[in-house]
């Protein structure tokens, strides 16, 4: 694998730093830190020529303070980015690099969502990048574990999983990683009953779907890897979350909604909501190319 860091030089940055040395070292993967600057927004109480000068010194100090944070033991480049739109500059270095997930963190200014605060730029790759996109929840910098622990793949019970499967069988080849198969069995996904019969028929119906769903998945799985397999209920996505462990080193990995674009991502309802109680990093893969 190949990581790209999106770095600002704020606290949600140094979060992003701090995840993408932990996946780095895990996954034995070189990292590229990449800072997208605007090409032409000139101050007016300066010359073009000497803001850009400003524009470049400034990336160059906020590259160097990040390069500062990963350890000896990590292969890391750093890039300055011209672009107007910080998404569209970072898609672009993508295919620059040949990157195969990019890394993010959160924006002071951004919508809060639990530990994870998404910015308009998170937002915008959200539902445009061509790779994986990582999360680092708020305050990683100073909780995050040195590598990764274990990798959660969350499994829907609609068909179309095997991007996101595949994905998890490359992070735990490369790392070594056990791999845990959640799918989540929620109130939401119940239609309305009229009795408490009904209500534990559908649930019961629910919990077979997610079963045959996880099995399903677990057949891409190679014989060598460390599998567990769970199903957590709960009155909703939030609660079925929430019945879950989680443990230093933890990652979980979900797919992008039906309404993605090939090989592109889109950030579905249940994802939304499972990030309203994570605290733990999210990887959100994007769509199959067909």
């Amino acid at each position: 694998m190949k990581l790209l860091v999106a770095y600002i030089a704020t606290s949600g940055g140094a979060d992003a730093v701090a995840l993408g040395v932990c996946l780095a070292r895990t996954l034995k993967a070189p990292l590229d830190i990449a800072v997208v600057i605007p090409p032409d927004r000139a101050d007016a109480s300066a010359t073009l020529e000497h803001y850009e000068e400003i524009l470049d010194e400034a990336a160059h100090t906020w590259l160097t303070e990040a390069k500062g944070m990963v350890p000896d033991d990590v292969s890391v480049q750093t890039h300055i980015v011209f672009d107007e739109n910080p998404a569209d500059g970072l898609i672009k270095e993508i295919g620059e690099l040949h990157s195969t997930m990019l890394i993010v963190g959160g924006s002071g200014g951004g919508m809060l969502v639990g530990r994870h605060s998404l910015g308009s730029v998170v937002n915008n790759l959200l539902y445009s990048c061509p790779v994986p996109v990582a999360l680092a929840p708020s305050g990683f910098r100073y909780t995050g574990a040195p590598r990764v622990r274990e990798v959660t793949t969350a499994i829907g019970r609609r068909p179309g999983a095997e991007a996101l499967v595949d994905t998890a069988v490359g992070m735990s080849a490369d790392g070594d990683l056990p791999i845990r198969l959640l799918s989540l069995v929620s109130g939401d996904d119940m239609p309305s009953r009229h009795s408490a019969q009904d209500e534990d028929e559908a649930r019961r119906y629910a919990v077979e779907l997610a079963r045959k769903a996880l099995d399903t998945a677990h057949l891409r799985l190679p014989d060598s890897t460390q599998i567990t397999t769970m199903i957590a209920e709960g009155d909703s996505i939030e609660d079925a979350v929430r019945t879950v462990d989680w443990h230093d080193g933890d990652v979980i990995l979900v797919g992008s909604s039906r309404l993605a674009a090939p090989k592109r991502l889109f950030l579905g309802s249940t994802a939304q909501k499972m990030l309203r109680v994570l605290a733990v990093p999210m990887i959100v893969v994007p769509a199959p190319e067909s």
